[in-house]
């Protein structure tokens, strides 16, 4: 079924076996005639592995790390996902947007680790981190195909409510495909993300980036989105529902990131600072704001004028500037052509900074 919702984005500031047909050996015995033993056409199915909630937990808890982005100004709370031994860590996009300092704590060791940003996807909501000197690290379990099944079984786990603590949400597969909306709980932005996994389970702030595993421990999602409020005082909603970005999907962005492929969606590395926002305007992206001290403020772009051109390439609307800096990297000098209010032309070359996540 596919459908659409909106929700709220968790985050403090959320085999196909073939039987082998064999020909049974000639037995002879006395008095009986020579017969054939033929053996059964197909071979039993093997029976799924099923694991009480205890178990569950003791295989995925060790292979998650909580996380906490520092912006500065806020602290953001969630969880990741431990892929390597060595520490690549899989999350949220909006756990990490805008964080000038990333840590994590390992559930498996202890151990605290400074984070590295390898690359993000903010349209999949998916990020790629390293921990910094991880060894000997437990991985998760990852489905190998999309798994979930309406009525399935499953289980969120992560550092609910931030507190760094593991918490597990258990519930059932309520639907598949699903398009949503979500709504940032730090900055009230939106985002359109396709073919998630909706579940019954209360998934909380702080649960944002961990694993949704099934009833033997194997990662079929991360937990990005739900309906469950922080707030105690606010009533709790009749049926809570969470969405979840299937593993298959997560990891297709990953394996990019992790061979440095940029895409129109897909950043690697640092992120590049310009310093403004803009809107879509006819002639281009019209300039909303421009932050003091950026590289766009040192060249004298103003609000209000538009940008026409990046990098010898025509920009039409926002969404062109924001495809073309995604592809960039701080230290990267660029020729710039924008029109002042006055409908006078500029071009000059401009060398980009470097940016928290976005």
């Amino acid at each position: 079924m596919t459908g659409s919702r909106v929700a709220s984005v968790i985050a403090v500031a959320a085999a196909v076996t073939g039987a082998l047909v064999l020909t049974a050996p000639q037995i002879r015995e006395s008095g009986p005639p020579l017969v054939t033993v033929d053996p059964p056409a197909t071979q039993p199915a093997e029976i799924p592995l099923v694991l009480t909630s205890e178990e569950v937990e003791a295989r995925v808890i060790p292979a998650i790390v909580t996380l906490v982005a520092d912006s500065g100004l806020i602290e953001t709370a969630g969880t990741g996902i431990v892929l390597t031994p060595d520490g690549i860590v899989l999350t949220n996009h909006h756990v990490i947007d805008g964080a000038l300092d990333i840590t994590a704590v390992s559930l498996g060791n202890g151990a605290r680790y400074v984070v590295d940003v390898l690359g993000y996807d903010s349209s999949r909501d998916i990020a790629v981190l390293q921990l910094q000197g991880a060894r000997g690290l437990v991985p998760v379990t990852l489905a190998e195909d999309s798994t979930a099944r309406i009525g399935d079984p499953v289980t969120a786990v992560g550092n609910a409510e931030g507190d760094g603590l593991p918490v597990t949400a258990r519930g059932v597969v309520t639907d598949i495909e699903q398009a949503i909306t979500t709504r940032s709980s730090t900055d009230g932005s939106l985002n359109r993300l396709d073919g998630m996994i909706e579940v019954d389970v209360p998934v909380r702030p702080g649960h944002s980036g961990g694993p949704l595993v099934d009833a033997a421990a194997t990662v079929i999602g991360v937990n990005t989105a739900g309906n469950a409020d922080s707030d105690p005082s606010e009533p709790a909603p009749s049926q809570p529902r969470s969405y979840a970005v299937p593993i298959v999907t997560a990891m297709t962005i990953v394996d990019q990131i992790r061979a440095g492929k940029t895409s129109a969606t897909v950043h690697i590395g640092d992120t590049p600072l310009l310093g403004i926002s803009v809107r879509d305007q006819d002639r281009g992206a019209e300039v909303l704001w421009v932050s003091l001290d950026t590289p766009a403020d040192d060249v004298g772009i103003e609000i209000g004028d538009v940008i026409t051109d990046f990098a010898g390439i025509p920009v039409r609307s926002s969404a062109d500037l924001d495809e073309l800096m995604i592809a960039r990297h701080p230290g990267d000098t660029v020729e710039v052509r924008w029109f002042d209010e006055g409908g006078q032309q500029h071009t000059t070359m401009i060398t980009l900074e470097e940016s928290p996540p976005r």
